[in-house]
């Protein structure tokens, strides 16, 4: 058995209310009262050849199992009594009564021995969790099936398993005062730009809060512009996208007990770029990108061409489509963007409940409720037939973005571009397009721009942006996370 001695009970300036003396009595009633006297801290004494031990746990967090296997029985089978001699995982000693607390908060058991001002740290975490199972919300055709759980541990495995490489590094960071999580940023260490390392670790370690629960909580306490409707950090359940950022010099940070991973720092086209595209053949997969991108447009601005249209510029249309329209608007109490909107908010609310209920019940609601719904605004005259086909197009557009977030942020940014066209007409969504086009152009992600390859204009990485090349032309690297080795050894 290995013995580590924690540093920290080297620390000469501690105060006597922190540290473990002689007296196991009063070392227990220490730690009773670090812990607040909780009624789950187990104490169990053993008596072995004349000597006295004293075993701490906190029973809802450790595995009986591994306790009575890898303590208990080597302990009581042990000729001396001396913990010297017990075979088993690996401990570490301690003097300090905060450390010892910290480590039973962790899953760890405590051995306290007679006489003795030290005690004994032995792990025993009950490790309960899901099993790693495909992601609900990036489902694919071909590759993988596997995605991240809630353990972090298990998280790194399923990206060291992928990528066997000795400058694969992880690094540890505790975030919240009250929730004490941890978080873990991994990199390859050969690839990943030193300055934006040592930028997220900045960001990282000046954070102060109490509690720190998810990785949408890190993204808002890191990203560069708070205020911005585009998602700044890539969050994805799946460790082969996850992989493939990190192969591409970008880092990824695990939050414990979130499935999600954040990937630093990302660009716009990032979250319309899907694994199928890179299963698939390179024309199948440039095919559905493009579709991708053109349907960010089509979800930021097709109501609004709808609003333009029938307000201002009806005349554009042929006399037969205008005429379907005419007929449909002429029971229509309502202005067009009265129209749009009441039919926008009705789609979220579905989606909501959708994502609210059981599944089967979800699954009644999102037909029933759309078809009902759909089909009696219309025989109520309340909203034109085109108003509906319109918003069914524009919600399928804005559902397509492999990440959600994004698509959600481009129904958002529907509603000023619809106001924008009920006054302005086609002028104002050329006019709201140009702020957007604006804002994304500006955006930056950790120092890197947001629109990149486009703003800044890089030709060597439009090869794959809105377009896949084949395999063997993609023999660089992504230079917006300037990594430290362009080149990659694609070429065959």
């Amino acid at each position: 058995m290995r013995f580590t001695r924690d540093a920290s009970s080297l620390n000469m300036s501690t105060t006597n209310e922190n540290i473990l003396t002689k007296d196991m009595k009063n070392n227990i009633e220490k730690v009773h009262i670090y812990l607040c006297n909780t009624e789950d801290l187990i104490i169990t004494e053993i008596n072995k050849n004349n000597q006295k031990f004293t075993i701490l746990y906190l029973d809802t967090l450790i595995k009986k199992e591994l306790l009575l296997t890898y303590v208990l029985e080597p302990l009581l089978k042990g000729h001396s009594g001396d913990l010297e001699n017990i075979s088993t995982l690996e401990m570490k000693k301690t003097s300090r009564v905060s450390t010892i607390g910290k480590r039973l908060l962790d899953g760890y058991c405590v051995i306290l021995k007679e006489d003795c001002a030290e005690g004994y740290l032995a792990e025993a975490a009950d490790a309960q969790g899901r099993s790693i199972s495909e992601p609900n919300t990036e489902q694919n055709i071909n590759g993988s099936h596997d995605g991240f759980i809630e353990s972090i541990s298990t998280n790194i495995q399923l990206l060291r398993k992928r990528i066997r490489y000795p400058d694969f590094k992880v690094e540890y960071f505790t975030i919240g005062t009250i929730t004490n999580t941890k978080i873990a940023m991994v990199y390859i260490d050969s690839l990943a730009n030193r300055i934006l390392v040592g930028e997220i670790k900045k960001r990282i370690s000046c954070i102060q809060v109490d509690q720190l629960q998810s990785t949408g909580n890190l993204e808002e306490l890191i990203e560069d512009n708070p205020y911005s409707p585009f998602p700044q950090v890539l969050n994805t359940e799946r460790p082969d996208r996850a992989t493939s950022y990190l192969l591409d010099g970008k880092i990824a940070l695990i939050v414990d007990g979130s499935p999600m991973v954040s990937i630093v720092p990302i660009t716009f086209f990032s979250f319309y770029q899907a694994p199928d595209d890179y299963n698939h053949r390179w024309l199948i997969g440039s095919f559905f990108r493009i579709i991708r991108v053109f349907s960010f447009i089509v979800a930021i601005s097709l109501p609004a061409i709808y609003i333009a249209i029938v307000s201002f510029n009806s005349e554009i249309l042929p006399i037969g489509i205008l005429y379907s329209i005419r007929v449909s608007l002429e029971f229509v109490p309502f202005l067009p963007l009265i129209e749009a909107i009441a039919m926008q908010i009705i789609l979220e609310l579905l989606k909501e409940a959708s994502i609210r209920l059981p599944s089967p019940i979800a699954q009644t609601i999102g037909i029933v409720g759309g078809l009902v719904i759909g089909t009696a605004v219309v025989e109520a005259h309340l909203v034109s037939n085109t108003m509906i086909v319109v918003i069914g197009f524009t919600a399928i557009a804005s559902f397509i973005a492999p990440i959600s977030e994004m698509g959600t942020s481009a129904r958002l940014l529907g509603f000023p571009t619809m106001i924008a066209a009920s006054i302005l007409g086609f002028f104002g969504i050329v006019l709201t397009l140009m702020f957007i086009f604006m804002h994304m152009s500006k955006l930056q992600s950790f120092g890197i721009p947001y629109f990149s390859p486009m703003a800044p204009f890089k030709k060597e990485d439009l090869k794959d942006t809105f377009i896949r090349l084949p395999v063997w032309k993609l023999n660089t690297r992504p230079s917006d996370a300037e990594p430290k080795n362009i080149s990659t050894a694609r070429n065959v």
